[in-house]
């Protein structure tokens, strides 16, 4: 019962909006924090391509090892990290699944592995990059590296929007259970409870989306009145918000630290192979 409670407590709409708003908003005294949102981008571009050029373990591994030493340091959501282990169990057990399904064996074992490391290390890799960065430091440092205006705007509403959609998605599941009906008997392994819960999910989606569009429709015109379009396009503008971004020596201790790091495992590969 102790562990039920537990579990409940953890998976419950409030504890999802704090873990989501911790998420956002609450590793920005951290050491990964502190950089430019420039270096996390290349940081971030780099492991997110670099695992598909090599099958070397012992890179991988090394990589692994170290990108989950960072999410200690970085201070990932609890809730981010358990979708990620599910996320990533289940998709490889669905590959070995399939695998052995269509007269494969057990030696599929091993790539399908290889696979998952380098998707883990990817994964591991934006994990740390963007929840490490608030969503006006995001903002503004997409905004830096030339994206539209509209864009970078869009992902920090985005941002700040989603507590308010949870919330308001929770409202909306409980009023299709007010005025639905639940299984009077739950069936063997409650098969029957969980298709109605699992209809009343993908019911709550549709009011939900007209609340959004209708929100971010009132969202623009409110813009678009206070002159966004000319703020979002003029250099001037861009200046003065973006004057607070620079470099400084702790991102390049960070780069230099990343080379070393890799070049230190690439010898070690070649050593060892």
């Amino acid at each position: 019962m102790e562990i039920t409670k537990k579990l409940q407590g953890f998976i419950s709409v409030e504890q999802l909006k704090i873990e989501v708003l911790n998420a956002a908003y609450g590793n920005t005294d951290t050491v990964i924090a502190n950089l430019d949102s420039r270096t996390i981008f290349a940081w971030y571009l780099f492991y997110a391509l670099f695992p598909w050029l090599t099958h070397s373990w012992i890179v991988l591994a090394g990589m692994f090892l170290m990108l989950a030493a960072t999410v200690y340091l970085a201070r990932v959501s609890y809730l981010l990290l358990f979708l990620f282990t599910i996320g990533i169990l289940g998709q490889g057990g669905m590959v070995l699944g399939v695998s052995l399904f269509f007269g494969g064996d057990l030696s599929a074992i091993l790539p399908i592995l290889l696979f998952e490391t380098k998707l883990a290390i990817i994964s591991l890799a934006g994990l740390i990059a963007f929840s490490t960065m608030e969503p006006e430091k995001l903002s503004d440092g997409l905004l830096k590296i030339g994206m539209p205006g509209q864009v970078s705007f869009s992902i920090s509403y985005g941002y700040r929007m989603l507590p308010t959609l949870i919330e308001e998605y929770h409202h909306v599941f409980m009023s299709f259970r007010l005025r639905g009906k639940a299984p009077e008997k739950n069936g063997i392994f409650y098969w029957r409870s969980v298709i109605y819960f699992m209809k009343l999910i993908v019911k709550s989606f549709y009011p939900l989306m007209l609340s959004s569009a209708k929100r971010a429709r009132t969202t623009v015109e409110s813009l678009e009145s206070r002159g966004s379009l000319i703020s979002f396009n003029n250099p001037e503008v861009k200046k003065v918000k973006l004057a607070h971004m620079k470099f400084s020596y702790k991102d390049g201790l960070f780069g230099m630290f990343n080379i070393l790091y890799i070049v230190m495992l690439f010898m070690l590969g070649i050593i060892l192979n």
